[in-house]
């Protein structure tokens, strides 16, 4: 569906332009970005500010919200779904949020109120949007535990939600509720991810444990489908391997080689939604960066390529969203086009199927190349050689959790590690 800005979109006091093009809504209706003034050529009299994009009308359209004064390169904004865009500033050691939205011809700024920033912090990003785009979150790491912030949405501005134990980073929303929050914990020297209950007062359990000794982060995940996008060092220790599982699933996690592409970095960015009971059949948006530049790449797991297509002009590089339908949709920004959407249109697994041909090597199908890797049907759903999920690690029976309550996700976890790679 959509892709959201997990990462901070430059480091405070960064002098340089933001790391992330865009934030988009859960729902995809909006999008927010920091511009440049003067078409983003820079100069002298060139001043950052905040930019609203609508999305879901007949075309694209921005809406310039500049404040008093310009903003930092390291001020984070994100969509709301009502149209507001939260920014998050840092100043005298203290983070700041407000809401802003267009009044007449000028921007209208609304104050959430403040946070300190402790002396053993690393720092405070906002998480990716929550569904529904109600509430606004935030993690604030520090060098033995992480905080979780409600930024808006509560009734008395920041207010802190839980306390979790180790230093936590990325982020992920696995329901459509926002209740089932997944955050990747640095705890004794591993990486491993973890989901955090929003209605069980910030209760921890586990979500990846593929080997005890393996870095497992949480990517991307679509709630509709289960499907989630793992990095992992399991099956090459020291090194990060992209693969993929199902929530709730006892189908193994893989490890596919199309995805193992050397020499560069593949970060998926978006998924495609509505596919409840077919999760094999979602399309995956991934982020290729290479020794020439950035690009873009199509994945389904039921195939055994990636699509590779060139990327744009003015891509947003790392934002994008699909429709149910599969349609891709990249937000785009030139001189003579500020607002634009690019549309691309993945083809069906039942379309790719046909081109692999009789051999199973693969082809190029109708919209780019494959990465050459080739693939086997091990690398298709059901096949058992892969790493199997195991039992939910946090304790917790069906007894515990409402027959109306939102199912906990099944962790996955360890199996021979000499089965984790598919060939």
């Amino acid at each position: 569906m959509t892709a959201c800005a997990i990462e901070p979109s430059a480091d405070p006091g960064d002098g340089g332009a933001p790391l992330v093009g865009c934030s988009i809504t859960a729902e995809g209706a909006y999008a927010a970005r920091l511009a440049r003034s003067g078409g983003g050529g820079g100069g002298a009299g060139a001043a950052w500010y905040p930019e609203r994009w609508t999305l879901d009308g007949p075309e694209p359209y921005a809406v310039p919200l500049p404040g008093n004064q310009p903003e930092e390169p390291g001020t984070e904004v994100q969509p709301m779904g009502d149209g507001r865009v939260l920014v998050h500033r840092v100043a005298a050691g203290r983070h700041l949020f407000a809401l802003l939205y267009p009044t007449g011809p000028g921007t209208g700024e609304l104050p959430l109120g403040a946070v300190e920033c402790p002396a053993d912090s690393t720092g405070m990003r906002l998480l990716p949007p929550v569904p529904g785009g109600e509430r606004a979150y935030a993690l604030a790491a520090g060098p033995r535990a992480t905080v979780l912030w409600r930024i808006a949405g509560g009734a008395f501005g920041p207010e802190r939600v839980a306390e979790i134990p180790g230093r936590c980073s990325g982020g992920a929303w696995l329901d459509r509720t926002g209740r089932m929050l997944a955050v990747d914990r640095e705890t004794g020297g591993r990486t491993k991810a973890v989901v955090v209950d929003l209605e069980r007062d910030g209760e921890v359990s586990p979500l990846l444990q593929i080997a005890p000794d393996s870095d497992d982060r949480l990517l991307l995940a679509d709630p509709d489908s289960g499907l989630v996008l793992i990095g992992s060092d399991a099956p090459s220790p020291g090194r990060e391997r992209l693969g993929w599982g199902v929530l709730g699933s006892t189908l193994p996690v893989r490890f596919p080689e199309c995805l193992r592409m050397p020499d560069c970095v593949v970060t998926p960015f978006a998924v495609q939604p509505g596919q409840v009971l077919t999760p094999e059949r979602c399309a995956v948006a991934l982020r290729v960066d290479g020794a020439f530049g950035s690009w873009v790449g199509v994945w389904r797991p039921a195939e055994r390529q990636v699509r590779h297509l060139p990327a744009p002009e003015g891509w947003l590089t790392g934002a994008g969203l699909w429709t149910p339908d599969g349609e891709l949709r990249l937000p785009c920004s030139t001189p003579r086009s500020p607002c634009g959407v690019a549309r691309l249109v993945a083809p069906d697994t039942a379309d790719a199927d046909r081109a692999d041909g009789a051999d199973g090597a693969g082809g190029a199908g109708g919209t780019g190349g494959t990465d050459g890797t080739g693939g086997t049907d091990g690398e298709r759903p059901g096949n058992p050689e892969a790493a199997t999920p195991g039992e939910p690690g946090d304790g917790a029976g069906a007894a515990d959790t409402p027959a109306a309550a939102q199912p906990r996700p099944v962790p996955l976890q360890q199996a021979p590690l000499a089965r984790l790679v598919t060939k």
